[in-house]
């Protein structure tokens, strides 16, 4: 028999809640709300859910700032680990998820079959990431910014 799986969102935008709500709950998935950055640590003592998901703008605490404070409490022996997954506004916000030390990230606007590939991942302790493809981190950094520099319209100036 399968254990009922709790997920902890934190976003402060309905929209999403509804997005990622209708994703991932299931009969043995729920999905819980916090609205507040400020509120992620306290829900995740209480619950302790499978999947804690942040969306990058929460209010006052964003989500990279929200995963910080959730692995000091871990790097500290105050909370066991948790499984966190972030959600990007855009593709350049992948430089500060990967600073995030969350478990993986996906770039909105949600796919609900790309959330539930990347919750599953993360659930299961492995890693889920976008938009860095099989090169190394800072390879394919320098490869998307090259990749968009060469789409840039050339100006010509007289002079």
């Amino acid at each position: 028999m399968n254990a009922q799986r709790t997920v902890l969102l934190a976003t402060d935008s309905s929209a999403v809640y509804d997005q990622v709500d209708a994703a991932l709950s299931e009969p043995m998935t729920r999905v819980l709300r916090v609205s507040s950055g400020h509120d992620v640590l306290p829900a995740v003592r209480e619950f302790q859910p499978d999947l804690v998901i942040l969306d990058l703008q929460i209010g006052s605490m964003g989500g990279v700032a929200v995963s910080l404070a959730i692995r000091n409490e871990i790097d500290g022996g105050r909370l066991d680990g948790q499984n966190i997954l972030l959600l990007l506004d855009r593709i350049a916000d992948v430089f500060i998820a990967k600073a995030s030390r969350a478990n993986g990230w996906i770039v909105k606007p949600i796919n609900p079959l790309r959330l539930r590939r990347a919750a599953a991942a993360v659930m299961s302790g492995g890693y889920f990431t976008e938009h860095l493809g099989e090169q190394d981190d800072d390879a394919a950094a320098g490869s998307t910014a090259r990749t968009v520099l060469s789409q840039l319209p050339t100006v010509q100036t007289q002079g």
